[in-house]
């Protein structure tokens, strides 16, 4: 056992009971979709009336355009074997890629799939989203750091908390009515985090969306996988080799 599995499953037994002072929501699914089995999800994005997916593993990893109401892979580039596939944004005209431990992302045409650049950064690759001015990119700590996104060079960093605790596992990222929403590894919850001072403002309990969340082989089928339609107001969730993806509506908890 890796001591990122053995500290995500502490993490797990803890959240979010652990920090009481931070309110838990529940949730409910609003509609299913369709979801390939086969993609191990590492990023999750909505544009434009279409969902673009990252998926992981060293010889599986590629990036996808797919259609929302069926599921269907319309487009999609394979990732070099030698990477291990993570997060993924959209910026202007691109999409940006993450990966894991080979400290290189890239930056590949919205339309075509083209490669277009690459770019390297320091220790490891997780979740990525953008705020609009900037790239905001998750390594497995409980640090954020958002980037330039034309020179992809960090510009600032925050320290995500709650209840004054550093939470780490922080991966799938999203941006969502300006706050910054994360999957927590190896759980099923999400954390709503302020993006000035990195405080978690809220927890999502996803504990009853998919019973078979991490009972695959070898327990990687697990929640990841955060997308917004800030048109619509739409909030979609999945994970990795799920067979749906669940648009669903956040409520409190009574």
């Amino acid at each position: 056992m890796n001591k990122y599995y053995a500290q995500a499953l502490l993490l797990s037994a803890l959240l979010p009971s652990a920090y009481a002072a931070v309110p838990t929501a529940d949730f409910k699914v609003v509609h299913s979709y369709p979801h390939d089995t086969q993609a191990f999800t590492e990023g999750l994005l909505y544009r434009d009336g279409f969902l673009y997916e990252s998926t992981g593993l060293n010889g599986k990893s590629s990036i996808r355009k797919v259609d929302l109401a069926s599921g269907k892979v319309l487009q999609t580039k394979d990732i070099p074997s030698q990477y291990f596939g993570e997060g993924l944004t959209a910026w202007g005209d691109t999409l940006v890629n993450l990966t894991w431990q080979t400290q290189t992302g890239f930056v590949f045409d919205l339309k075509t799939f083209e490669f277009k650049s690459q770019f390297s950064y320091p220790g490891e690759g997780w979740g990525l989203a953008q705020n609009g001015k900037e790239l905001v990119m998750s390594d497995g700590t409980s640090t954020l750091r958002f980037l330039d996104p034309k020179t992809f060079l960090e510009v600032r960093r925050v320290k995500v908390t709650a209840d004054g605790i550093a939470v780490d596992q922080l991966n799938e990222l999203e941006v969502v009515e300006g706050e910054i929403y994360a999957n927590i590894w190896h759980t099923n919850t999400i954390a709503r985090i302020d993006p000035a001072s990195g405080k978690i403002v809220g927890w999502i309990d996803f504990g009853k969306l998919y019973p078979d969340a991490g009972k695959g082989p070898n327990a990687e089928n697990v929640m990841n996988g955060i997308a917004y339609d800030a048109e619509k107001k739409r909030l979609f969730v999945t994970g990795k080799l799920w067979p749906k993806i669940y648009e669903v509506k956040i409520i409190p908890r009574k």
